[in-house]
């Protein structure tokens, strides 16, 4: 009896090819991981839709990246301080 893969990307099944398989098991394996929280930095922030996360401990809910809490792009528009 031959063991079954158990990677996210066979749910592409044969589209896309070995290369999108692999980033999509990339990508969804960093979304599933519990994240930090930038209120209480419990790591027990989960995804609850596109764009939008929720810390189970303090319920602090928040808008980020679509896969990630946080974007290389968002990190780098709050370094930026606009002084007015």
């Amino acid at each position: 009896m031959t063991k079954k893969k158990t990677t996210f990307g066979l749910r592409l099944r044969t589209r896309g090819g070995a290369a999108i398989q692999k980033r999509w098991t990339r990508i969804v394996k960093q979304m599933k991981v519990p994240h930090k929280c930038p209120s209480c930095a419990s790591p027990s922030v989960k995804r609850e839709s596109t764009g939008i996360w929720n810390c189970h401990k303090c319920g602090f809910k928040f808008a980020g990246g679509a896969y990630v809490p946080s974007t290389k792009s968002g990190l780098a528009s709050t370094r930026t301080k606009v002084t007015a």
